[in-house]
């Protein structure tokens, strides 16, 4: 195996940064109308009025921007709640984190009359963060603290309890089942500059968290007194890296819905790229999140013209087996 340096992982950034770059390109440009670089890049810098101009700045951009904000946003998530927990497998939903956002938008369409997209946003962070706080209330409770198996366990049966009362609702109220179906699906069709403007001061406010205990990170995954040893304050790390991953899925399923794969198996990708450490995993899954929802998302649009698949169902089908693939190339180095 090639030895991580430090110049091998910037020119790994470098590329996953590229990478980046052309999914924007691709998200403006290609759709039931496809634009040339060329008019994509007018239509940004000079405006106008034509056909190009419109589609590019007032219904492309602001999906795109958002699409960028919700793939940042569940890749770090998914990264911490991995390094917390210990558990390969936990993505933002491990901890009902999600399904606290899930539940708040049905109540606020079903009770407050909520029907708009950006009225979801405040709505569905409140769920997310009042789950976090749920699951951590519980996890803490008894010996030991929030271990990494309390906090599964815990996140697992508030999960049930916020999907019984999610359900309870749908199914007495045929209305909010029809307007929340076409949130949880997971898309960014429709989203507007205000959604993207509404969600990224918690994407940022987040991403600070949970950088600042990126060394902690480290530290826990040798365990728990390995890290204390080292003059790590472990409760502290949990603390702050629940909050910010908590801030950032609230802030990527309020904008877009619960979009699969990409909390999950992101950050498995990143480590691949740029080993196990927390200040290197953490940029590089903030770059290659928003490559997956971008990149699914453009080709939900193509695929079966004029309708579109939505995200949430395009980052799956690519994803599993890419996953898949990684797990059993992952299998037979260590063999």
């Amino acid at each position: 195996m090639t030895p991580r340096t430090p110049g091998r992982r910037l020119t790994l950034m470098a590329v996953a940064l590229l990478a980046l770059l052309l999914a924007v390109l691709l998200s403006l440009a290609v759709g039931s109308r496809a634009f040339t670089p060329a008019e994509v890049l007018g239509a940004l810098v000079h405006g106008g009025d034509g056909d190009a101009a419109q589609v590019v700045r007032f219904l492309r951009l602001p999906r795109t921007e958002t699409g960028l904000l919700v793939g940042a946003a569940l890749a770090m998530a998914g990264t911490v709640l991995q390094g917390l927990t210990r558990n390969p497998i936990a993505d933002p939903g491990i901890l009902g984190i999600s399904q606290g956002a899930a539940a708040a938008v049905v109540v606020a369409i079903a009770f407050a009359g909520v029907h708009t997209l950006t009225g979801y946003v405040g709505f569905a962070l409140a769920g997310a963060g009042a789950a976090g706080v749920l699951v951590h209330a519980v996890a803490t409770r008894g010996r030991g603290g929030a271990t990494p198996v309390k906090l599964a366990l815990s996140g697992a049966a508030v999960n049930a309890l916020l999907v019984s009362v999610t359900m309870t609702i749908l199914t007495t109220r045929a209305a909010a089942l029809d307007e929340f179906r076409f949130w949880q699906v997971g898309s960014l069709t429709g989203r507007d500059a205000e959604v993207a403007a509404r969600v990224w001061p918690f994407l940022l406010a987040g991403a600070v968290l949970v950088l600042s205990v990126a060394r902690g990170l480290d530290a826990l995954a040798l365990g728990e007194d390995v890290a204390r040893g080292l003059g790590r304050k472990v409760g502290a790390v949990r603390v702050v890296g629940g909050l910010g991953a908590t801030v950032l899925t609230g802030a990527g399923v309020a904008a877009a819905g619960p979009i699969a794969f990409v909390g999950l198996a992101v950050p498995h990708v990143a480590r691949a790229a740029v080993g196990g450490g927390h200040r290197w995993v953490l940029p590089m899954a903030a770059l290659l999140g928003p490559v997956v929802v971008l990149v699914s998302d453009t080709l939900g649009r193509i695929i079966f013209p004029p309708s579109e698949v939505p995200a949430g169902v395009m980052t799956a089908l690519i994803g599993v087996p890419f996953l898949v693939a990684l797990v059993r190339r992952r299998a037979g180095v260590a063999a």
